[in-house]
């Protein structure tokens, strides 16, 4: 008989600021979203710190009180991990490392830790360490703690600084060696991609954890990995999808967040080939989280950053059974309506009633509105599809395109 273990979760602290530039509510849903990604890396957050602050201590990040009280706190609390919400600099890793004497980890670094968990392919293996050497790259110094003199020439010339130079060209191969080998097989998937003729493209975007891998299993009756966790999806999921007769591709990528490291953008750039390549996007937002919309401006930045903002666009709300409105509160008489009291219905007489049929509210997971959704992408393929072969359109209205190889 095997005997089960229960696998301890590792005790983390959470530590976030509030500046001009975010504000209290941003600075809790930043920590929100830090906590998920803490239990996703397989963490446990036991305590969470913030500070007012006008911007982040170039030294520590936060300022020596607030660290005294975090210290102070791992110590009694036997906290393993001190997590950042923000990207911290060499010098104030070593800095914080120096006075909690514990392991210490930055919004980045946590992302990088997750996508090294979910990477499945040797494709997703190769592009997050490349972006992993990528981040260790510039900290290089910073691990080499037992080198506490200052830049500069004299005393500077010993082995210590060779052996931090031989591990940078190390670590440079390295980088030089990966982005080799990636672009060995972006060649094979761009051939790949070739081989799938000139059927229409469609691709699943947005935000990390909103049900793109359930709409795809929903609608191309597969079975792409889907999980309530942060990054369940890493390689580009590709499926053949016939609505009505008519083929088109659908593809599931990477779900995007705010605050992504520059290294994921930049190495997983060829995975986001599919969102380059495709002729329509599926953008799913989920409609129940409190911050949606700066979900879609996240989204629709990276869009920008990898020039697919101006494909055509459905916008897919998603999870409309677990939407709930803030309920007024009736003593309050003062008390004005905000987003948070919108009801489904008023949010569709908002900006959302701009974008006309091109706006569907769906429920992947309890297939609601699923038919609705159905019939809006099949006009928009089919769309695409006629003015890619227009004399097939022509000559033959009711042909079978699924017979059309």
């Amino acid at each position: 008989m095997i005997e089960k273990k229960n696998i301890a979760l590792e005790k983390a602290v959470l530590i976030g600021i509030i500046t001009k530039d975010q504000d209290e509510t941003q600075s809790k849903e930043y920590l929100d979203e830090l906590e998920f990604l803490t239990y996703t890396a397989g963490g446990e957050v036991v305590a969470r710190f913030t500070q007012k602050m006008e911007m982040p201590n170039p030294k520590t990040f936060i300022g020596s009180g607030k660290m005294e009280d975090v210290r102070r706190f791992i110590e009694e609390n036997k906290v393993g991990t001190a997590i950042f919400d923000d990207e911290l600099s060499a010098a104030q890793e070593r800095n914080i490392s120096k006075i909690l004497d514990v392991k210490v980890l930055d919004r980045t670094n946590l992302i990088l830790d997750i996508f090294a968990q979910r990477a499945q392919t040797s494709y997703a293996r190769t592009q997050v360490e490349l972006a992993q050497c990528e981040y260790l790259l510039p900290r290089l110094r910073g691990m080499w703690t037992h080198l506490e003199r200052q830049k500069g020439g004299i005393g500077m010339r010993g082995p210590g600084e060779t052996e931090i130079e031989t591990d940078r060209r190390i670590v440079r191969d390295k980088i030089a060696l990966l982005k080799a080998k990636i672009k060995t097989i972006d060649k094979q998937m761009a051939v790949q991609r070739g081989n799938r003729g000139k059927m229409v493209r469609v691709a699943l975007v947005g935000y990390t954890n909103v049900g793109k891998s359930t709409l795809m299993n929903v609608v191309s009756k597969s079975e792409v990995f889907a999980e309530n966790k942060l990054f369940a999806t890493l390689d580009t999921t590709v499926r053949k999808v016939v609505i009505q007769n008519l083929p088109f591709l659908l593809s599931d990528t990477v779900g995007f967040i705010r605050k992504l490291p520059t290294q994921l953008v930049d190495s997983f750039k060829s995975t986001l080939d599919e969102v380059r390549e495709a002729d329509l996007l599926l953008h799913v937002v989920d409609i129940s989280h409190p911050n949606f919309e700066e979900h879609i401006e996240s989204v629709n930045k990276i869009l920008g950053e990898i020039k697919s903002g101006d494909k055509p666009t459905i916008m897919v709300f998603n999870k409309i059974d677990a939407y709930k409105a803030e309920p007024l509160d009736e003593d309050d008489l003062g008390t004005e309506k905000t987003k948070a009291n919108y009801s489904l219905e008023e949010w569709k007489k908002t900006w959302m009633s701009k974008i006309g049929n091109n706006a569907l509210f769906i429920s992947a997971i309890n297939k609601s509105n699923l038919e609705d959704f159905k019939k809006r992408v099949y006009d928009e393929v089919r769309e695409i599809h006629i003015t890619r072969f227009p004399y097939n359109h022509f000559l033959y209205p009711d042909y079978n395109y699924e017979d059309m190889k």
